[in-house]
């Protein structure tokens, strides 16, 4: 299916490449109003997941850039709780692939192949635990939940900076949320330290125009924007109006019919596709996070 122009990362100067954007990224005549414009408002609205890439190498500086770009997000109390493992090595890709197998659809994540990088992002409260435990301190704060919650968001805010850098170097990206389906492979595989958690992996690479990737539609912003108090009932017409969309877009990637609606429900209610996620628990404690 040949994509749009918005595919090959193409600036938005007009009114009419504007329009066109957001019809893209809403449905016809479903897009906010009165937005206001700059080239990286347009560079976020342009995101895609790209599972299709050429092997070429990153051009050298690539990750350093892509690095500095994730630390420049906000990060909790200035305390830097996660990290990032790059991975270019094919072998080792190829043992990732295969550890984050998706058996539930009979997928493999071939991206992580495919592409020349995979950023592994870690929920990282190892140097913390160092630093106390070395100054005499117990570090017991570390194993609660608040601060494994916080080294999660940590390493999201981190990888979406990443994510964004990488978009703007005219770079594709998916994100792999598998990297936690058999997490404590995962882990030995990186050789990661007690108290560290890979959250997720982001894929970067070039991608393949011969196999474009489409921007997805995204619900009208009654979903998830509420104004001063939670609406529980706006989203219902909402998700009417979203399905149709959401048809539109699988009709013309060539996907087969569903609907949203099925697949929240399949992603709520199906433990088996979670892939050995449903045992996460264990392996996060296992890791030396949130004592009982």
């Amino acid at each position: 299916m040949p994509g749009n122009r918005y595919d090959r990362g193409v600036s938005v100067s007009t009114d009419d490449e504007r329009h066109e954007l957001l019809e893209l990224r809403y449905g016809k005549g479903k897009a906010p109003e009165d937005l206001r414009w700059n080239d990286q408002i347009a560079g976020l609205l342009r995101h895609r997941s790209v599972r299709t890439y050429l092997p070429d190498p990153l051009p050298d500086g690539t990750l350093e850039t892509l690095v500095a770009a994730a630390q420049s997000a906000s990060t909790s109390s200035n305390l830097h709780q996660w990290s990032v493992v790059a991975v270019t090595e094919p072998e080792l890709k190829a043992k990732i692939a295969a550890t984050t197998r998706m058996d539930s659809m009979d997928l493999e994540n071939t991206q992580i192949n495919e592409a020349p990088l995979l950023l592994l992002w870690v929920a990282d409260l190892s140097r913390s635990h160092a630093i106390a435990t070395e100054s005499g301190d117990s570090g017991d704060v570390l194993e609660q939940l608040d601060t494994f919650l916080v080294a999660a968001t940590d390493a999201a805010l981190a990888a979406q900076n990443a994510t964004v850098a990488a978009e703007s170097l005219g770079l594709g990206t998916v994100y792999i949320g598998a990297a936690r389906n058999r997490a404590r492979e995962l882990a030995e595989l990186i050789g990661l330290p007690p108290l560290s958690f890979v959250s997720f992996g982001l894929v970067v690479g070039h991608p393949d125009p011969e196999r474009p990737a489409r921007i997805r539609p995204r619900p009208a912003q009654e979903l998830v924007l509420h104004r001063e108090r939670y609406d529980t009932s706006a989203w219902r017409e909402v998700v009417e109006e979203y399905e149709e969309e959401f048809r539109t877009f699988r009709d013309d990637v060539g996907l087969g019919f569903k609907t949203w609606r099925s697949s929240v429900v399949r992603m709520s209610s199906g433990v088996d596709l979670m892939d050995g996620r449903q045992n996460l628990d264990e392996t996060v404690r296992a890791r030396g996070f949130l004592a009982r």
